[in-house]
């Protein structure tokens, strides 16, 4: 079953990535240079504090940064900030919500594919018309996840989107994003989980101390 709609973007080369960095750097580390194909997952990993979150956020351009970031071989210096973030779209590991109920959240447009990724994460469409401070913490992380795939992003940014849950609904989770990954999303993913990391990544990075390399 497919949760990702077709976008209709030119294809490109083998040889150009869906994502890269070059030399993108912040006063937390870097230079950071990588690159991720599209239906690609890769995890990185390392200690609290490390700046894993932060190279996330310079990716979504949201944090200030030197280097550039690339989609298909675009620069996102070269896209309007919104275009770039629609298309790059990172999750924090406790997401904004900025309507009273998640259900504010999407179009009509948006339901038949909400519906169908609910199921897929076993929650009832009930909670779409549940005040937001209700919801329990897990609810929330995993209607964020709708939220970021109903958005029909082409890379996820995902900062321990199943940190909160139990091992089921990271099962479904998991499968949920395999799913999108088969579709040709790119997944970066932080997470403390090595087991986690061995089951959805290609590759494994570790960020400390303001390096990037691979685990």
């Amino acid at each position: 079953m497919s949760f990702t709609p077709q976008h209709g973007a030119p294809v490109k080369s083998a040889s150009t990535p869906l994502l890269a960095a070059r030399g993108l750097s912040s006063r937390f580390g870097g230079p950071f240079e990588f690159a991720l194909q599209a239906g690609e997952c890769v995890a990185i990993q390392g200690p609290s504090g490390a700046g894993k979150s932060v190279l996330l956020r310079m990716l979504a351009d949201l944090d200030p940064h030197e280097g550039e970031a690339f989609l298909d071989g675009r620069s996102s210096k070269a896209m309007p900030a919104p275009a770039w973030r629609a298309q790059v779209a990172y999750q924090a590991a406790e997401p904004a919500w900025w309507e009273a109920t998640a259900g504010e959240h999407f179009s009509a447009g948006q339901r038949g594919f909400v519906d169908k990724a609910m199921g897929a994460l076993g929650l009832s469409t009930a909670l779409l018309d549940t005040e937001i401070e209700r919801l329990s913490t897990g609810e929330r992380q995993r209607l964020a996840l709708v939220r970021s795939l109903a958005a029909e992003p082409r890379v996820l940014l995902l900062d321990e989107p199943t940190a909160a849950l139990d091992p089921d609904s990271v099962k479904r989770a998991e499968a949920l994003l395999a799913s999108c990954l088969a579709d040709g999303m790119a997944i970066l993913i932080i997470t403390h989980s090595a087991e986690q990391a061995g089951r959805m990544a290609q590759r494994v990075f570790r960020l400390d101390q303001g390096r990037l390399t691979t685990a």
